[in-house]
């Protein structure tokens, strides 16, 4: 089985579930609008790929259930990077990787972007550690990656409407299959 038939088996296995504590959207359904959301601003195929799988280190986690409640950051984006890094470069893991970073980062430079997380980005955020501070913020900015990191977390945010309709699983893993390493 090749990795876009795993990742397509572990979103439709666990991808129903509850997307955090959001409690209006599953998985699946967060997913699935984040590589909509990229795909409306024609971002280029490795982005929509990045969009549709940054939360995958929760799908892919056993131990990710009741994490947050507990006072635990299970770093989803850290396991998934690294899972995705098996079949894709860092055009596809950095992005996932970076998303949280980049919600601490715009807490830090956009004093306008706290308020439109939900309150379980809120929550979470303590978790990660809060916003950057001025050379954490500065430090993010020089990553790789750093602006597509910026746009998927935006995407992130917008994407937790439970009326959105989307285009099925199988459209957005076409953008994945041609942003697999060759």
């Amino acid at each position: 089985m090749n990795h876009i038939d795993q990742i397509r088996d572990a979103l439709l296995e666990t991808g129903f579930e509850r997307y955090g504590d959001e409690g209006l959207v599953s998985q699946l359904q967060h997913a699935l609008q984040c590589a909509a959301l990229a795909s409306k601003n024609k971002a280029s195929p490795a982005l929509i790929t990045a969009a549709l799988l940054h939360d995958i280190g929760h799908v892919i986690d056993k131990r990710f259930d009741g994490a947050a409640a507990a006072g635990i950051d299970r770093q989803h984006e850290v396991l998934g990077s690294v899972y995705l890094a098996k079949s894709f470069g860092p055009d596809v893991t950095e992005p996932v990787r970076l998303h949280l970073p980049a919600k601490r980062y715009l807490c830090a430079v956009d004093l306008g972007y706290i308020e439109c997380l939900s309150p379980g980005s809120v929550r979470s955020l303590n978790l990660q550690g809060g916003p950057f501070n001025e050379f954490e913020a500065k430090d993010f900015e020089n990553q790789p990656f750093a602006n597509e990191a910026i746009q998927l977390r935006r995407w992130d945010d917008q994407a937790k409407d439970p009326n959105a309709e989307t285009e099925p699983l199988d459209y957005y893993l076409v953008f994945a299959s041609m942003s697999l390493n060759q």
